[in-house]
């Protein structure tokens, strides 16, 4: 057993066999049973680079199906949610629509809703019938506003093409100098002076 500096158990330890073949055997009856306290965790002791090879390959195999079925489904962007809607009760809500791959609520770092969510459909069929029956729906108390979740690389492009469609055909400068020859130099603009409050007597009947 492993302890720290004050001689109390750090949690961990080794157990060493003399061939592979009981250390396997121990393996399979030990790992995931029940200790006095918590759960076991047995596993066959393995160097530093070792161990940081292994979960390196994991979190890649992990990252890859995360990614695989992103891109074979189409997300969605679900907000105005209320707080007591929870993943279950999204995933719900939008499987009467289709296959639902994913439906998750994001939350802030003390567990509690934002508000917002995202739900992954299997095809853009299933996705588009979604989108139009569920947006502006009443869930709880709430009306939901679903539209097409976008990455962070399309949302520019499609707010920098929007910008372009709305500034074609404007000459340069035009608004700084729509009104250059209409108002003389030196002219400041007036403001319109606040009006005073009425009193009760001066409020026309």
């Amino acid at each position: 057993i492993m302890k720290d500096d004050g001689g109390k158990s750090r949690g961990v330890g080794f157990v060493s066999y003399e061939t592979h073949e009981a250390a396997n055997k121990a393996v399979d009856a030990l790992n995931g049973s029940e200790g006095k306290t918590c759960k076991l965790y047995v596993a066959r002791a393995q160097k530093k680079n070792e161990r940081q090879a292994e979960l390196r390959e994991k979190y890649e195999k992990l990252k890859m199906e995360r990614l695989n079925r992103y891109q074979q489904g189409v997300n969605l962007y679900v907000k105005n949610l209320d707080d007591v809607i929870d993943d279950a009760r999204l995933h719900e809500e939008f499987s009467i629509y289709g296959n639902i791959t994913s439906a998750k609520i994001m939350v802030d770092e003390k567990g509690n809703s934002k508000g917002f969510g995202f739900v992954c459909c299997s095809s853009p069929d299933e996705a588009t019938k979604a989108d139009t029956e569920m947006n502006g729906r009443i869930i709880v108390s709430n009306p939901l506003f679903v539209a097409l979740a976008q990455r962070k690389e399309d949302r520019k492009q499609h707010l920098a093409a929007q910008h372009a469609v709305r500034t074609q055909g404007m000459p340069r400068g035009f608004f700084q100098h729509a009104y250059s020859g209409m108002i003389p130099p030196n002219y400041l603009m007036p403001v319109a002076r606040p009006r005073p409050f009425m009193t009760t007597n001066q409020v026309p009947r």
